[in-house]
């Protein structure tokens, strides 16, 4: 038997055509596939994560949209409170405790506001009851146009008779009734609405300082002194707004004033009043509630009267809305009288009627907050800027049609004075 070298080279055998070479890798571990295919470790907490993610997301906007009428409750609170901050600030700088000086300032805008709706509210009393009193006698006038006119044969007590027992009548007294527990519904609505504004702006104003502290003590120093302010800028831009709603409404009450009384209108000093208030401080429907009282009163006047009380009215708040509200505005809160404008429309899209009141001193704010953060340098000395044309762009258009001009005049002289000189 032949000896055999274990450390000699090894013969390498060839797989005979056709067959599958065996494997040359080590041998896969038992359920190593199973392994592969397994869903890895992170994947269920990133589910999880991304379902809580999704449903906190769900859970704040459905919270959001429940709150968002408290939310405007307390934007409108604030910006009051901003307001009423100058005279309470300056009544507790001379000893008296801020809470007793705010119920003063406060009190003293109740007995206004019930003064003035109370005003209101006698006059359109006596008016009522006088549209009322001479109502027959305006169906009375009516009728006999009517019958004059057409040659029919009218009369109010049939005319009574058929709207008393008409099916019309009758619906519509149905649908009153049913609507009263709505229209309740909706003042005690608006009623709460007040009482909650009144309470977060008081307590706005009583408890400022504190507020100013509370907020300060979670920021740093520098943030402190960038907060603050802010806040002494949105209370002097609030203020500011203010003052220009109040002058507006005195300009717009004097020129109705003058109006009204010169056609001879009853109770023109109220009616005055209430179109300068309601107009600027009542937003976006205020101009139409303050114009629709003095042409009622107009009309039981004369429907002339009326008439040109609408005109002028309409005339007056063009004038108003491109002439003399931006013009004020610039001067009083400081910004421009285009972004003024814009800032009241882009209010009005966003929060309505609340988002046009308050947009002006909201923009006026955040503009005189970010210009300290702005640097300026010095405006190079160039034509362009001052409005005028460089010296390479050639003349203007007013300079060039004024050389024609001088031009095809001297023409016309040079043959006239050629013509003088050879008769002489």
């Amino acid at each position: 038997m032949a000896p055999t070298d274990e450390t000699g080279p090894t013969v390498r055998h060839t797989p005979p055509p056709g067959a599958t070479p065996p494997p040359t890798g080590p041998p896969a571990a038992e359920g190593g596939a199973g392994q592969g295919a397994r869903m890895p470790r992170w994947l269920p907490r990133a589910m999880v994560l991304a379902l809580a993610l999704v449903g906190a997301f769900q859970l704040g906007t459905w919270a959001f949209h429940q709150l968002i009428g408290l939310l405007l409750n307390v934007l409108i609170a604030f910006f009051l409170a901003l307001a009423v901050e100058p005279a309470v600030s300056r009544m507790a700088a001379r000893g008296m405790r801020r809470g007793f000086a705010t119920f003063l300032v406060f009190f003293g805008l109740l007995i206004v506001v019930a003064g003035f709706f109370t005003l209101l509210g006698s006059m359109l009393a006596g008016q009522i009851i006088k549209m009322i009193e001479g109502f027959p006698e305006y169906l009375d006038s009516v009728i006999n146009w009517v019958n004059t006119t057409f040659h029919t044969d009218l009369r109010r007590v049939d005319i009574q008779e058929g709207l008393l027992h008409s099916a019309w009548l009758k619906k519509y007294a149905q649908n009153s009734a049913a609507g009263v527990l709505d229209v309740s519904t909706q003042v005690l609505g608006g009623l709460f609405q007040l009482l909650t504004i009144a309470l977060f702006s008081f307590y706005f104003a009583a408890d400022g300082p504190r507020l100013r502290r509370a907020l300060c003590s979670v920021l740093p120093p520098a943030r402190q002194a960038e907060v603050l302010r802010a806040w002494e800028i949105a209370v002097d831009k609030t203020g500011g707004y203010l003052y220009s709603r109040g002058l507006m409404a005195l300009i717009s009450g004097v020129a109705h004033y003058v109006l009204l009384q010169a056609l001879g209108i009853p109770y023109a000093p109220v009616l005055a009043v209430w179109v300068g208030v309601v107009s600027q401080f009542v937003p976006t429907i205020g101009t139409y509630l303050a114009g629709a009282l003095p042409m009622l009163i107009a009309f039981t006047v004369s429907p002339l009267y009326a008439l040109w009380v609408l005109i002028f009215v309409v005339v007056y708040q063009q004038f108003e809305n491109y002439m003399l509200q931006p013009k004020l505005t610039s001067k009083t809160v400081d910004i421009h009288p285009a972004v003024a404008f814009g800032s009241v429309i882009a209010g009005t899209a966003l929060l309505g009627a609340v988002g046009a009141l308050i947009s002006i001193p909201a923009v006026a704010t955040l503009q005189a907050f970010l210009g300290a953060y702005v640097k300026r340098y010095d405006v190079t000395d160039d034509p362009r800027v001052h409005g005028h044309r460089g010296r390479g762009e050639g003349p203007g258009p007013f300079t060039s049609a004024r050389r024609l001009w001088e031009r095809a005049r001297d023409r016309r002289r040079g043959p006239r004075e050629g013509s003088g000189g050879e008769g002489t």
